[in-house]
């Protein structure tokens, strides 16, 4: 799964999504999964699509994935009582703005990257959207 190597502090501030994207919102590659709308998205679920988008391609083509986990969310187990200092690390989300490209494919025919990044769509907590290279 994906996580940063080291950070410098141990727990980051809660981040509060608002506005559009302002990078990572150009294709790469032929075909893209762009996102509609603000979300936090897990190194778990960010798995879960490469490995779909994989098994539909059966090794063809070329999978770029643009967005990576780095900030960190804290919980504490269920049934403690509060106080005794903050939870530990519980995941890594990486959080993704309206706009946001979150996946890039080349090399393949859009009928398989359609469907490739169909199985992958329903492993996101947001809505989002198909777009090819050169069609707005």
């Amino acid at each position: 799964m994906l996580q940063p190597k080291k950070r410098k502090f141990k727990y980051g501030l809660k981040k509060v999504p608002k506005g559009m994207a302002t990078r990572g919102f150009s294709l790469q590659g032929e075909y893209g999964l762009k996102a509609m709308a603000h979300a936090r998205v897990t190194s778990r679920q960010i798995e879960a699509c490469r490995s779909a988008i994989r098994r539909s391609m059966k090794r063809a083509g070329k999978l770029l994935i643009r967005i990576f986990p780095h900030n960190p969310i804290s919980s504490k187990p269920q049934e403690v009582r509060m106080g005794s200092g903050k939870g530990s690390v519980d995941r890594y989300v990486a959080m993704v703005r309206p706009g946001a490209i979150l996946f890039d494919i080349a090399g393949v025919t859009g009928e398989t990257a359609k469907q490739a990044l169909a199985l992958a769509a329903a492993k996101l907590p947001m809505q989002v959207k198909f777009v090819e290279k050169g069609v707005f």
